[in-house]
């Protein structure tokens, strides 16, 4: 395992856990997974070096906090646990009120990475940041972060502060590489840290899914999957089988390595097994060779998924296409008939 050392957590592996789908129904995982196979995970994420354990309140609603505190047992003041505040009315005694509620479900006095979730459209940092500031004087958090974070509104946060804002949690994978752009840069040059979540975008950059394999479930909302997409991502697809067969691994683990080679770069992949832990722990021992790295960050750029939509909608429409064709095509001797009767 690989680690960052970052200002208030001291060394952070750069592969951590992220834990959305601990108690999250709309992931399929049940009752069964959160008794045993959340807590196998975990356990086994220990035993492989993983210390960033990545949660928040509104996961489950709770549950993800709870399932991950029982799990990590009396190991559970020894990791870098993170967790988040939703903003929706991000005034101090609110945000006290909210980080009171996580550190109970989570089993701790103290949560070492506590973050905004997202940016609060309507009420500015400069009052967010007061109840996060406070709690960091009182040494209840370890340091402060954020998450979907623009550049803009980062630098805002840490005015706000008064203080660095040391992490910005946002979607960042080869399918979502807008990061490169402004926030890796930031992160290296001020010391700071951006975590990747969804770093292998939903499942996308496995290779597995195409225009004739789509996914189902909570992955079926995501623009990825809509069918321009599918077709234009297949040559980073390509690449990445390509990069995976040189180094006999998976094109997953390609995906997570390439986010590890960038600088101040840490991703929290989830896993549905203790196997797919394993497998994603690996790649933080994957080198890349710069050649590869560079071609990928190509491939990433001349990706863009936000050309198109693409979602559920879209895809109704495109499948209902060829059937109302159809319908209209045999229909239409039928109303052909139907006038000549009315003209009579």
């Amino acid at each position: 395992m690989r680690f960052l050392d970052v200002d208030g957590l001291g060394p952070v592996s750069r592969i951590g856990l992220g834990t959305w789908q601990f108690g999250s129904r709309e992931w399929g995982y049940g009752d069964d997974y959160a008794d045993a196979g959340a807590t196998a995970i975990v356990r086994r994420a220990l035993e492989l070096g993983v210390t960033l354990f990545d949660t928040a309140e509104v996961y489950g609603p709770g549950k993800s906090e709870r399932i991950l505190g029982a799990a990590l047992g009396a190991d559970r003041d020894d990791v870098v646990l993170a967790s988040k505040v939703l903003p929706v009315a991000p005034f101090p005694k609110l945000v006290r009120k909210a980080w009171q509620g996580s550190a109970q479900r989570l089993g701790v006095r103290r949560i070492p990475l506590y973050q905004v979730h997202q940016p609060n459209p309507v009420v500015p940092d400069t009052v967010t940041m007061k109840g996060m500031g406070a709690l960091l004087d009182e040494g209840r958090i370890g340091a402060v972060g954020v998450s979907n974070y623009s550049l803009e509104r980062w630098r805002a946060a840490d005015a706000a502060l008064g203080r660095p804002v040391v992490s910005n949690q946002v979607d960042f994978s080869l399918a979502a590489a807008g990061p490169l752009e402004d926030l890796v840069p930031f992160a290296e040059a001020e010391d700071r840290v951006v975590i990747a979540y969804s770093p292998l975008a939903q499942g996308l950059l496995g290779g597995k899914y195409g225009v004739d394999n789509r996914p189902g479930g909570v992955r079926a909302m995501n623009k990825l999957f809509g069918t321009e997409n599918l077709r234009r991502v297949e040559p980073l697809l390509e690449l990445l089988r390509e990069v995976a067969a040189a180094h006999r691994v998976e094109p997953a683990q390609v995906a997570l390595a390439w986010l590890l080679s960038l600088p101040r770069v840490i991703a929290i992949p989830g896993a549905s097994s203790v196997e797919q832990l394993e497998f994603n722990v690996a790649a933080a021992d994957l080198e890349l060779a710069a050649d590869e790295q560079a071609a990928l960050t190509t491939a990433a750029r001349a990706f863009d998924p936000k050309a198109t939509v693409g979602t559920l909608l879209d895809r109704a429409k495109e499948e209902a296409g060829p059937l109302l064709g159809r319908a209209r095509s045999e229909a239409g001797p039928l109303v052909d008939k139907v006038r000549q009767a009315l003209r009579r």
